[in-house]
């Protein structure tokens, strides 16, 4: 089997020495060049794997011969080495479409990790999408593009901001931007930057020691150390308080972690992924957000579209999750009227593909039959009191006799839930009497319940009721 070919350029001798012998200890064939004219010539004359450039040539610099690249060996993969602490450079490489970088003084054990992600993208698994990386649907021309942005993007480790309103899916352009990349046999890691109470932060990011503070009985993995060897990514990154923002500054940057109760550092190779449905300028302008932190992760952006600009993709979607419904709770297909899918292509949906999905989830539930209606929907503020189906107002009244009959029993259990989550409680209890009445024939307790056997069956699944 012939071995796979790297180029190495750098001015320095013993740099160069010292980048061939790695490399062809990882089993590849190394050729070298001193200027930016021989590594063009070397180019027009071979084709490479992977590419390694120093940033200072004597008649050019590695950005000119990245440029060339991207122009002529655009599947071909490149990497810059650039001075210690020069990150201005490291992320203009990236922008231009560089692959990674490493920084001197040269880390060995750093650099081979690089080499061996830059090279699967040359092996013949890469870009078959694994399913964990969650489909997008649509073949709208929006859609097109922004699968066609996330190939490129996938070819290289440089950080990507994700901008989108709430629902648009921006989690699932992560999930396909690593599951194409380089790193897609490693862990994808997705944190809700939100969701982290601010005294534990970080504690979750960075990990801590046994004895570092009251309470941590044992050594404790931080987010970056498990995402190691993949990717990070951080949704809704705007909400971090700025002390935090300071810290993840540094580990993004160097690339490297130290635990809490830790006096040493650990290395991390992993790429970060970070999205926001808020403005990081207009949160910047408001003293919210670091700007050198902005410029680190948002060294390529990406838009995902929200579901208004692409209401072409609506009958696709549409199918896909009421397919899904009926598989998730076993129970039979159901079509929506054509009226009914006419009024979700005129409704706005600020909550996106996500409010889309709910929207289909409820009606799936109240709709008599096989068929959606528009009335179904519910996507207009009822102003009338009556509800619209006859299960809705059988399931109301259940709740409202229960909220009444066992107002005091329950009292408790309301000071502790939400109003949701008591009210699931309450339907829960309701589904299991009915069934327990009816000896579990569930025939007999839907029309107890006053809904349909198939309605019945998806609420069993979504509650858990076996």
């Amino acid at each position: 089997m012939t071995k796979q070919r790297a180029l190495v350029v750098d001015d320095e001798a013993d740099i160069r020495e010292l980048l061939a012998m790695t490399l062809q200890q990882m089993d590849l064939e190394v050729d070298e060049a001193e200027t930016l004219g021989a590594a063009i010539e070397a180019l027009n004359q071979r084709s490479y794997a992977f590419c390694l450039t120093d940033m200072k040539l004597p008649d050019g610099s590695g950005m000119d011969l990245i440029g060339l690249i991207q122009s002529k060996h655009a599947h071909m993969p490149v990497a810059m080495i650039t001075a210690y602490g020069n990150t201005e450079i490291a992320v203009e490489a990236l922008k231009l479409g560089a692959f990674d970088f490493v920084t001197k003084p040269l880390e060995l054990p750093r650099l081979r990790n690089m080499v061996e992600a830059a090279l699967k993208l040359s092996s013949p698994a890469t870009g078959k999408l694994s399913k964990k990386a969650g489909k997008l649907t649509g073949d709208s021309s929006v859609m097109n593009k922004l699968r066609q942005q996330i190939t490129r993007v996938a070819r290289s480790q440089a950080p990507v901001f994700i901008h989108g309103e709430s629902g648009s899916g921006k989690e699932i352009v992560a999930r396909n931007i690593h599951y194409s990349g380089a790193k897609a046999e490693g862990p994808f890691i997705p944190v809700n930057c939100g969701a982290i109470p601010a005294e534990l932060m970080e504690s979750e990011f960075f990990g801590h020691t046994k004895g570092s503070f009251t309470g941590a009985h044992q050594d404790k993995k931080g987010l970056f150390q498990s995402a190691d060897g993949g990717t990070l990514f951080l949704d809704e990154v705007a909400d971090l308080p700025l002390a935090m923002q300071v810290k993840l500054l540094r580990g993004i940057q160097e690339k490297a972690v130290r635990p809490l109760g830790s006096e040493s550092e650990i290395a991390v190779d992993i790429r970060i992924l970070s999205a926001s449905h808020k403005d990081l300028d207009a949160e910047i302008d408001k003293g919210n957000f670091r700007e050198d932190l902005y410029y680190r992760i948002n060294v390529i952006e990406l838009q995902v579209p929200p579901l208004r600009d692409r209401r072409e993709d609506i009958p696709q979607l549409t199918d896909l999750f009421l397919a899904k419904f009926a598989a998730d709770f076993d129970a039979e297909p159901v079509t929506l009227a054509a009226d009914a899918l006419d009024t979700l292509q005129q409704f706005a949906f600020p909550g996106n593909v996500r409010e889309l999905e709910n929207t289909l989830e409820r009606a799936f539930t109240l709709c008599d039959g096989k068929l959606i209606e528009t009335d179904d929907l519910q996507l207009k503020v009822r102003k009338s009191k009556a509800p619209v189906k006859a299960e809705a107002s059988a399931l109301t009244n259940f709740r409202t006799q229960a909220l009444i009959g066992e107002d005091q029993q329950h009292e408790h259990q309301l000071r502790g839930q939400s109003i949701d989550d008591y009210l699931e409680t309450i339907e829960k209890a309701l589904l299991e009497k009915a069934l327990e009445e009816s000896r579990w024939n569930k025939t007999a307790a839907a029309e107890k319940l006053g809904i349909t056997f198939r309605q019945l069956r998806y609420k069993l699944k979504k509650l858990n009721i076996d």
